[in-house]
């Protein structure tokens, strides 16, 4: 996943052109990508994967939420129907 791109020889040649002895220049290239390749860093790729798993899991979500939100309606349908029953009983006897 990691994707650092990190030139060592002009780094090294910046340094010694900045009046760094080479050796220790070599050993501050060396140091700087020995850190920089620890860090891991999210590619474009990597990213565009990420995107759509989220996507993915998004719409399976909203699928399963939409057909447990017809049952509800349903069930209050029946419930306010089973409330109203008596009153429409009431009402036309």
């Amino acid at each position: 996943m990691t994707a650092v791109t990190f030139d060592t020889l002009k780094f090294v040649e910046k340094l010694k052109s900045a009046g760094v002895p080479e050796e220790q220049a070599k050993a501050m290239s060396e140091a700087f990508r020995d850190a920089s390749g620890e860090a891991d860093l999210a590619t474009k790729r990597d990213l565009k994967d990420t995107e759509l798993r989220l996507e993915s899991r998004i719409d399976k979500l909203d699928t399963r939420m939409g057909g447990e939100l017809m049952l509800v309606k349903w069930m209050l349908g029946v419930i306010i129907a089973a409330e109203a029953m008596p009153w429409f009983v009431k009402l036309f006897t």
